[in-house]
């Protein structure tokens, strides 16, 4: 089980979707570039920008900007309209945005535009897929720890434009997934309910076009019968008061399998 939240690299090819990690000196040149775009030359140490402009409810504090590695190029929005994201830490943000958020560029011939900050928009392990031969897609796996129960999620990521407030980035989840074995000492399952999954890692794209592929544990119709019939051992330490109809699943006793998400039909199913 990954320990830290999972929430929602910059050589860019955007005619084909592709993504591909810069190495470390060309990316702070990039960095102070793309910083720039937002910051005086003055405020910018390394990939950092020590008071952004334009940050939203600044309400007059000197707000940080430190850019990380996660960026994400594509057409996201229209056809011939490219757009980078990249991931950032920021002091003026909280545990409800996991400290940071996404800051969002388009490209402008071989120069960057800065768009706009979207706290706690960003996603991690990404990947850019081609939605048709005119935009591309992007999925992330996002998420969030808050008191030892981590929500994590295969999500879309879906950019829409309005006039007079700009580009927005919302997630559309197509697989959802609950551990609460930091919490609890197990995880729980629902005895009427089934299958439940757990955790979630190793996000690619899927084996057909409009898919992607994601590792899971999960409790399925089998494993609930076991846990709400004879029961697994109990963990040594449990957190835990069982309602009715509830059942523990400890670690160790979980399934694993690879499954792939259609994003056309949303269907899971195990990887071929």
């Amino acid at each position: 089980m990954p320990k830290p939240p999972i929430n929602w690299v910059v050589a860019l090819t955007f005619g084909t979707a592709a993504l591909f990690i810069a190495e470390a000196a060309p990316a702070q040149d990039n960095d102070r570039a793309l910083l720039s775009t937002f910051c005086a030359a003055a405020n910018i140490k390394g990939s950092a920008c020590t008071r952004a402009r334009s940050y939203p409810n600044a309400a007059g504090r000197a707000c940080d900007v430190t850019l990380t590695q996660e960026r994400y190029a594509g057409r996201f929005l229209a056809a011939n309209s490219p757009l980078l994201v990249v991931n950032y830490e920021s002091e003026c943000e909280s545990h409800v945005t996991d400290f940071g958020g996404v800051a969002l560029f388009a490209k402008n011939g071989q120069a960057y535009r800065f768009v706009r900050f979207v706290p706690g928009a960003q996603g991690h392990d990404c990947i850019v897929l081609p939605r048709d031969e005119r935009q591309d897609v992007l999925v992330c796996a996002v998420g969030h720890m808050g008191q030892g129960n981590l929500d994590s999620a295969v999500a879309r990521m879906e950019f829409t434009s309005k006039p007079g407030k700009g580009i927005a980035i919302s997630p559309d989840f197509l697989l959802r997934a609950e551990d609460t074995v930091s919490a609890y000492g197990s995880n729980v399952v629902t005895c009427n309910e089934g299958p439940k999954y757990f955790d979630l890692s190793n996000l690619a794209a899927g084996p057909r076009r409009n898919s992607v592929a994601i590792d899971v544990e999960y409790a399925d119709d089998e494993t609930i019968r076991t846990a709400c019939g004879e029961g697994f051992p109990k963990p040594k330490e449990l957190f835990y008061d069982l309602a009715a109809g509830e059942a523990l699943v400890p670690p160790g006793y979980e399934k694993k399998g690879r499954f792939t998400i259609d994003l056309l039909t949303r269907k899971i199913a195990p990887a071929d």
